[in-house]
C-alpha cells in the first residue's frame, strides 16, 4: 500500500464529501467555520512560522482577517519554519525533487510532493500528508460530473478505460506527479493511466496518442485546440469519448471547436498545486468552489474583497484540508470572481468563474515554408526547467522572430537570456523550427493582456 494513502482515512473523508455534496449553503458555511478554526489552531500551535507571525500581531485566538496575505516568495523564503513537520527540510525536498525516479512516490516515507510553476517569479514547493491527499482524490472521484453514467454503471472503476495525460511530464509538477501516484496506488490501473509529451515534436505527440487510443484525454485547454486541429486535419486518428481541461482559460468557442473535432463531450476544472482541486463544472456548465475545503478569496489591489460577481485583482487562498503545510491567506494570483444566486443544477456549492492563463500558441514558420505550432505550456516548461528562467515574457513579432525579455537587470539577467535563448532555439529547432531569430532584452517591463492579467507567451 502506497504510504500515502490510508484506505479508513480516505473512506471516511469520501463519506464526508459525499454527504457535503447534497448540503445545504449554511450546512456548507459550518463545515467550512469548524475547518478553518481548527486549521488555524494548528498553524498557530505546530509552525513556526505562523506562531512568530501571530505572536507578534498579539492574537490569542486568530480569525482568518487577522492573517497576513502571503505570496510564494514569502514561504518559499521561510519553508523550514513554514512546515509544521520539522524534519522537513527545503534543501532536502529540493534534491528529492530532482530526481525524475521519485515522481509520485513518497517523500520521507510519508508524503507526497510536487513543484508549480515558476510563473510569478520561482517554483514553489508543495507537500502533502495522506489526509489532504484523501481529500483531493474523494473531491476528484465525487465531485465531477458524470459525462457518461451508464457507462459508469457498469465500470464504475473505469477498468475498461483508457485514460492518457497530455502534459508536461518529466518533471514534479502536480498532475504527473498524481497520475504516477495512482500508477504505484493501483497496479492494476497502472496499463489505463499514461502521460504524453507535449515537449515532443507534434509527429510524434501524435504518434504516441494513436498509440494509446484514450478513451479519456486530460489536458490543457491549448493543447486540446491543437491536438483538434490535428484530428479535423485527418492527421490524428483517436476516439475519445470524454476530454477534461483545466490549467488555462476555456472559451466557449475552444470548448465549442474541441467537442466537434472528437464528438464527444468536454469537462473544465479548476485547481492549481496549492489546491489540487479547487473546483469542477457541473452539468449545467458552471464552475462549483468546493468551499467545505477551500476558501478563495477575491480582493482589488489592496487587499480589500471585491463584491460578488466582481473579478479581484488577484485572489487569496487558504487551503483546509493542508495542516502540513499550513496555505493561509495566499496570493495565487488568479483573478476569480464568486457568483450570486444558486446554480440551476441544485448544488449549494458557491459557482464561481476563473480568468486563467491567456498565453497562446505560437505559429512559426521554417525555410521550407512549412507551419509549426508550439504550445505555450511546452515553452514555459522548456524556459523554467531547462534554462532556469522564471521572469520572462516572450513575443512573437514574426514568423521567424521571437523577443524574450524580463523584467530583471544586470549581468545575471544577461547571462540568464543568453543561456535561455540557447536553450529555446535548440528546442524549437527539435520542433521542426529551427534557424527562428530570437531577440533578448532585459530590463524591459511585460505586455500584459486585455484582461489585465500578464501574458508570458504573446503570439502575433
Amino acid at each position: 500500500m502506497h504510504p500515502s494513502f490510508d484506505p479508513w482515512l480516505s473512506t471516511s473523508v469520501a463519506a464526508e464529501v459525499g454527504m457535503a455534496s447534497r448540503a445545504s449553503a449554511e450546512a456548507l458555511a459550518a463545515l467550512q467555520e469548524g475547518r478553518l478554526a481548527a486549521l488555524l489552531e494548528s498553524a498557530s500551535r505546530r509552525s513556526p512560522l505562523y506562531r512568530r507571525l501571530l505572536k507578534a500581531h498579539g492574537t490569542a485566538q486568530p480569525r482568518l482577517q487577522d492573517m497576513p496575505i502571503m505570496s510564494k516568495a514569502d514561504l518559499m523564503r521561510c519553508f523550514d519554519e513554514w512546515c509544521t513537520d520539522p524534519a522537513i527540510r527545503l534543501d532536502a525536498v529540493r534534491q528529492f525533487i530532482a530526481e525524475p525516479a521519485h515522481i509520485g512516490t513518497p517523500f520521507l516515507g510519508h508524503y507526497i510532493v510536487w513543484e508549480s510553476s515558476g510563473s510569478s517569479g520561482e517554483p514553489g514547493v508543495f507537500v502533502q500528508d495522506a489526509k489532504a491527499m484523501a481529500v483531493y482524490d474523494a473531491l476528484e472521484a465525487l465531485r465531477k460530473p458524470d459525462l457518461r453514467p451508464f457507462r459508469r454503471l457498469f465500470d464504475p472503476w473505469m477498468m475498461a478505460e483508457r485514460v492518457v495525460f497530455v502534459g508536461a511530464v518529466g518533471g514534479h509538477f502536480a498532475s504527473t506527479v498524481s497520475i504516477e501516484r495512482l500508477r504505484l496506488l493501483n497496479p492494476v490501473l497502472s496499463n489505463s493511466l499514461s502521460s504524453v509529451s507535449f515537449l515532443q515534436p507534434i509527429e510524434r505527440l501524435v504518434a504516441e496518442l494513436q498509440a494509446h487510443a484514450p478513451t479519456v484525454l486530460t489536458t490543457y485547454p491549448s493543447a486540446a485546440v491543437l491536438l483538434a486541429g490535428q484530428s479535423l486535419a485527418s492527421r490524428l486518428k483517436i476516439e475519445p469519448k470524454e476530454i477534461w481541461t483545466g490549467g488555462e482559460t476555456l472559451s466557449p468557442a475552444m470548448r465549442a471547436f474541441v467537442q466537434e473535432a472528437f464528438d464527444c463531450p468536454v469537462a473544465n476544472s479548476y485547481g492549481t498545486s496549492e489546491f489540487l482541486s479547487l473546483a469542477s463544472e457541473c452539468l449545467q456548465g458552471s464552475l462549483h468552489l468546493n468551499s467545505d475545503w477551500a476558501i478563495l478569496e477575491p480582493v482589488d489591489r489592496h487587499g480589500n474583497a471585491v463584491p460578488p460577481g466582481t473579478a479581484g485583482t488577484t485572489t487569496l487562498l487558504t487551503n483546509l484540508a493542508n495542516h502540513l503545510q499550513p496555505i493561509i491567506r495566499y496570493d495565487i494570483g488568479d483573478r476569480v470572481s464568486l457568483q450570486a444566486g444558486p446554480c440551476a443544477c441544485g448544488s449549494a456549492l458557491p459557482m464561481l468563474s476563473v480568468q486563467g492563463r491567456c498565453d497562446d500558441t505560437l505559429h512559426l514558420g521554417s525555410r521550407s515554408g512549412r507551419r509549426v505550432q508550439v504550445l505555450p505550456l511546452a515553452l514555459s516548461t522548456v524556459l523554467e526547467d531547462d534554462a532556469g528562467l522564471f521572469d520572462f515574457q516572450l513575443i512573437q513579432r514574426g514568423p521567424r522572430e521571437l523577443s524574450l525579455s524580463t523584467g530583471a537587470h544586470g549581468t545575471a539577467a544577461t547571462a540568464a537570456l543568453r543561456r535561455a535563448r540557447g536553450v529555446l532555439g535548440a528546442f524549437l529547432k527539435s520542433q521542426g523550427a529551427p534557424d527562428i531569430c530570437i531577440r533578448c532584452h532585459s530590463g524591459q517591463p511585460p505586455r500584459r493582456g486585455r484582461s489585465g492579467k500578464l501574458q508570458r507567451i504573446v503570439g502575433s
